[in-house]
């Protein structure tokens, strides 16, 4: 057991949220023997062009319990239904109850300008539930969080209103396996949903090494393409030789209303982001 643990949360709008975006510094979270929690705000139940409804959203929770029972990393699935997520009191008192239960010390959220209505309001829950996490007398009878946590981005390609602004990449190439292994648990995302709504449901193969090539093709050009952009903060983080080595990466921004990211606190909670 990590005597120095530290607890990450990765907060998501649906189940494979957090494994898309953050899935490979979950991993290294893990391997290092620190405590990771994905938290989803809703059940998934719309995420299909064929079932839906409690079908669906008890097929995406058990995706979910599959990804945990691989990973070690906890996970929450709130019964939020999908697409009718509101920055609502009442969510916001949820999640300020969930955040300080688990007493994160780094907790990751989707940016509030995004293409979906359910991601845009998960990132303005946390950002509205933020200062709060510390006051007292906001929701009482669950005692509040000493210190703040660090909270930052998951990162998109949105460039408007404001594009995303790249204070820590990480270098996930000695996890990308574990994070194709997370997202191969949600077959109805990505063998089935996802190819439908591209259009390419027809190129999906039926058989299990053939669908985990597949996943690998779509799924690491995602992460590449984040390295390839961010080419030059993996350089200013890793060092040039290996910044410039780095095939599959994932990034995240400070977002100002958690504790500031310092150099001191980015080495604590990203100790694998250096110089090799």
């Amino acid at each position: 057991m990590n005597t120095d643990s530290l607890r990450l949360l990765v907060i998501g709008a649906h189940p494979d949220d957090c494994e898309v975006k953050a899935g490979g510094l979950a991993s290294l979270y893990r391997q290092a023997g620190h405590v990771v929690r994905f938290l989803t705000l809703t059940n998934g139940a719309t995420g299909h062009h064929e079932i839906g409804g409690i079908e669906l959203a008890l097929r995406r929770q058990q995706e979910a319990a599959a990804v945990a029972g691989l990973s070690g990393v906890e996970y929450v699935v709130l019964d939020n239904h999908t697409g009718e997520l509101e920055p609502s009191v009442a969510n916001r008192r949820q999640l300020i109850r969930l955040i300080r239960e688990f007493a994160p010390d780094l907790v990751l959220t989707h940016r509030p300008w995004d293409y979906h209505p359910d991601h845009r309001y998960t990132g303005m829950l946390v950002q509205d539930a933020s200062y709060i996490l510390t006051v007292p007398n906001m929701v009482p009878l669950t005692p509040h969080l000493q210190h703040m946590p660090v909270i930052m981005y998951l990162g998109d390609n949105f460039q408007k209103p404001l594009p995303l602004e790249p204070d820590v990449v990480v270098d996930i190439d000695a996890v990308i396996d574990a994070k194709l292994d997370m997202l191969h648990c949600h077959e109805s995302q990505m063998y089935e949903w996802l190819p439908y709504n591209r259009g390419d449901l027809d190129q999906v193969p039926t058989d299990e090494a053939g669908r985990r090539q597949y996943l690998r093709q779509w799924r690491t050009r995602c992460d590449a393409t984040v390295a390839e952009t961010y080419r030059s903060r993996l350089v200013e983080l890793y060092g040039e030789s290996r910044g410039k080595g780095v095939v599959h990466a994932e990034v995240f921004e400070t977002c100002e209303y958690g504790r500031p990211l310092t150099e001191e606190t980015r080495q604590r909670l990203f100790s694998f982001v250096r110089e090799g």
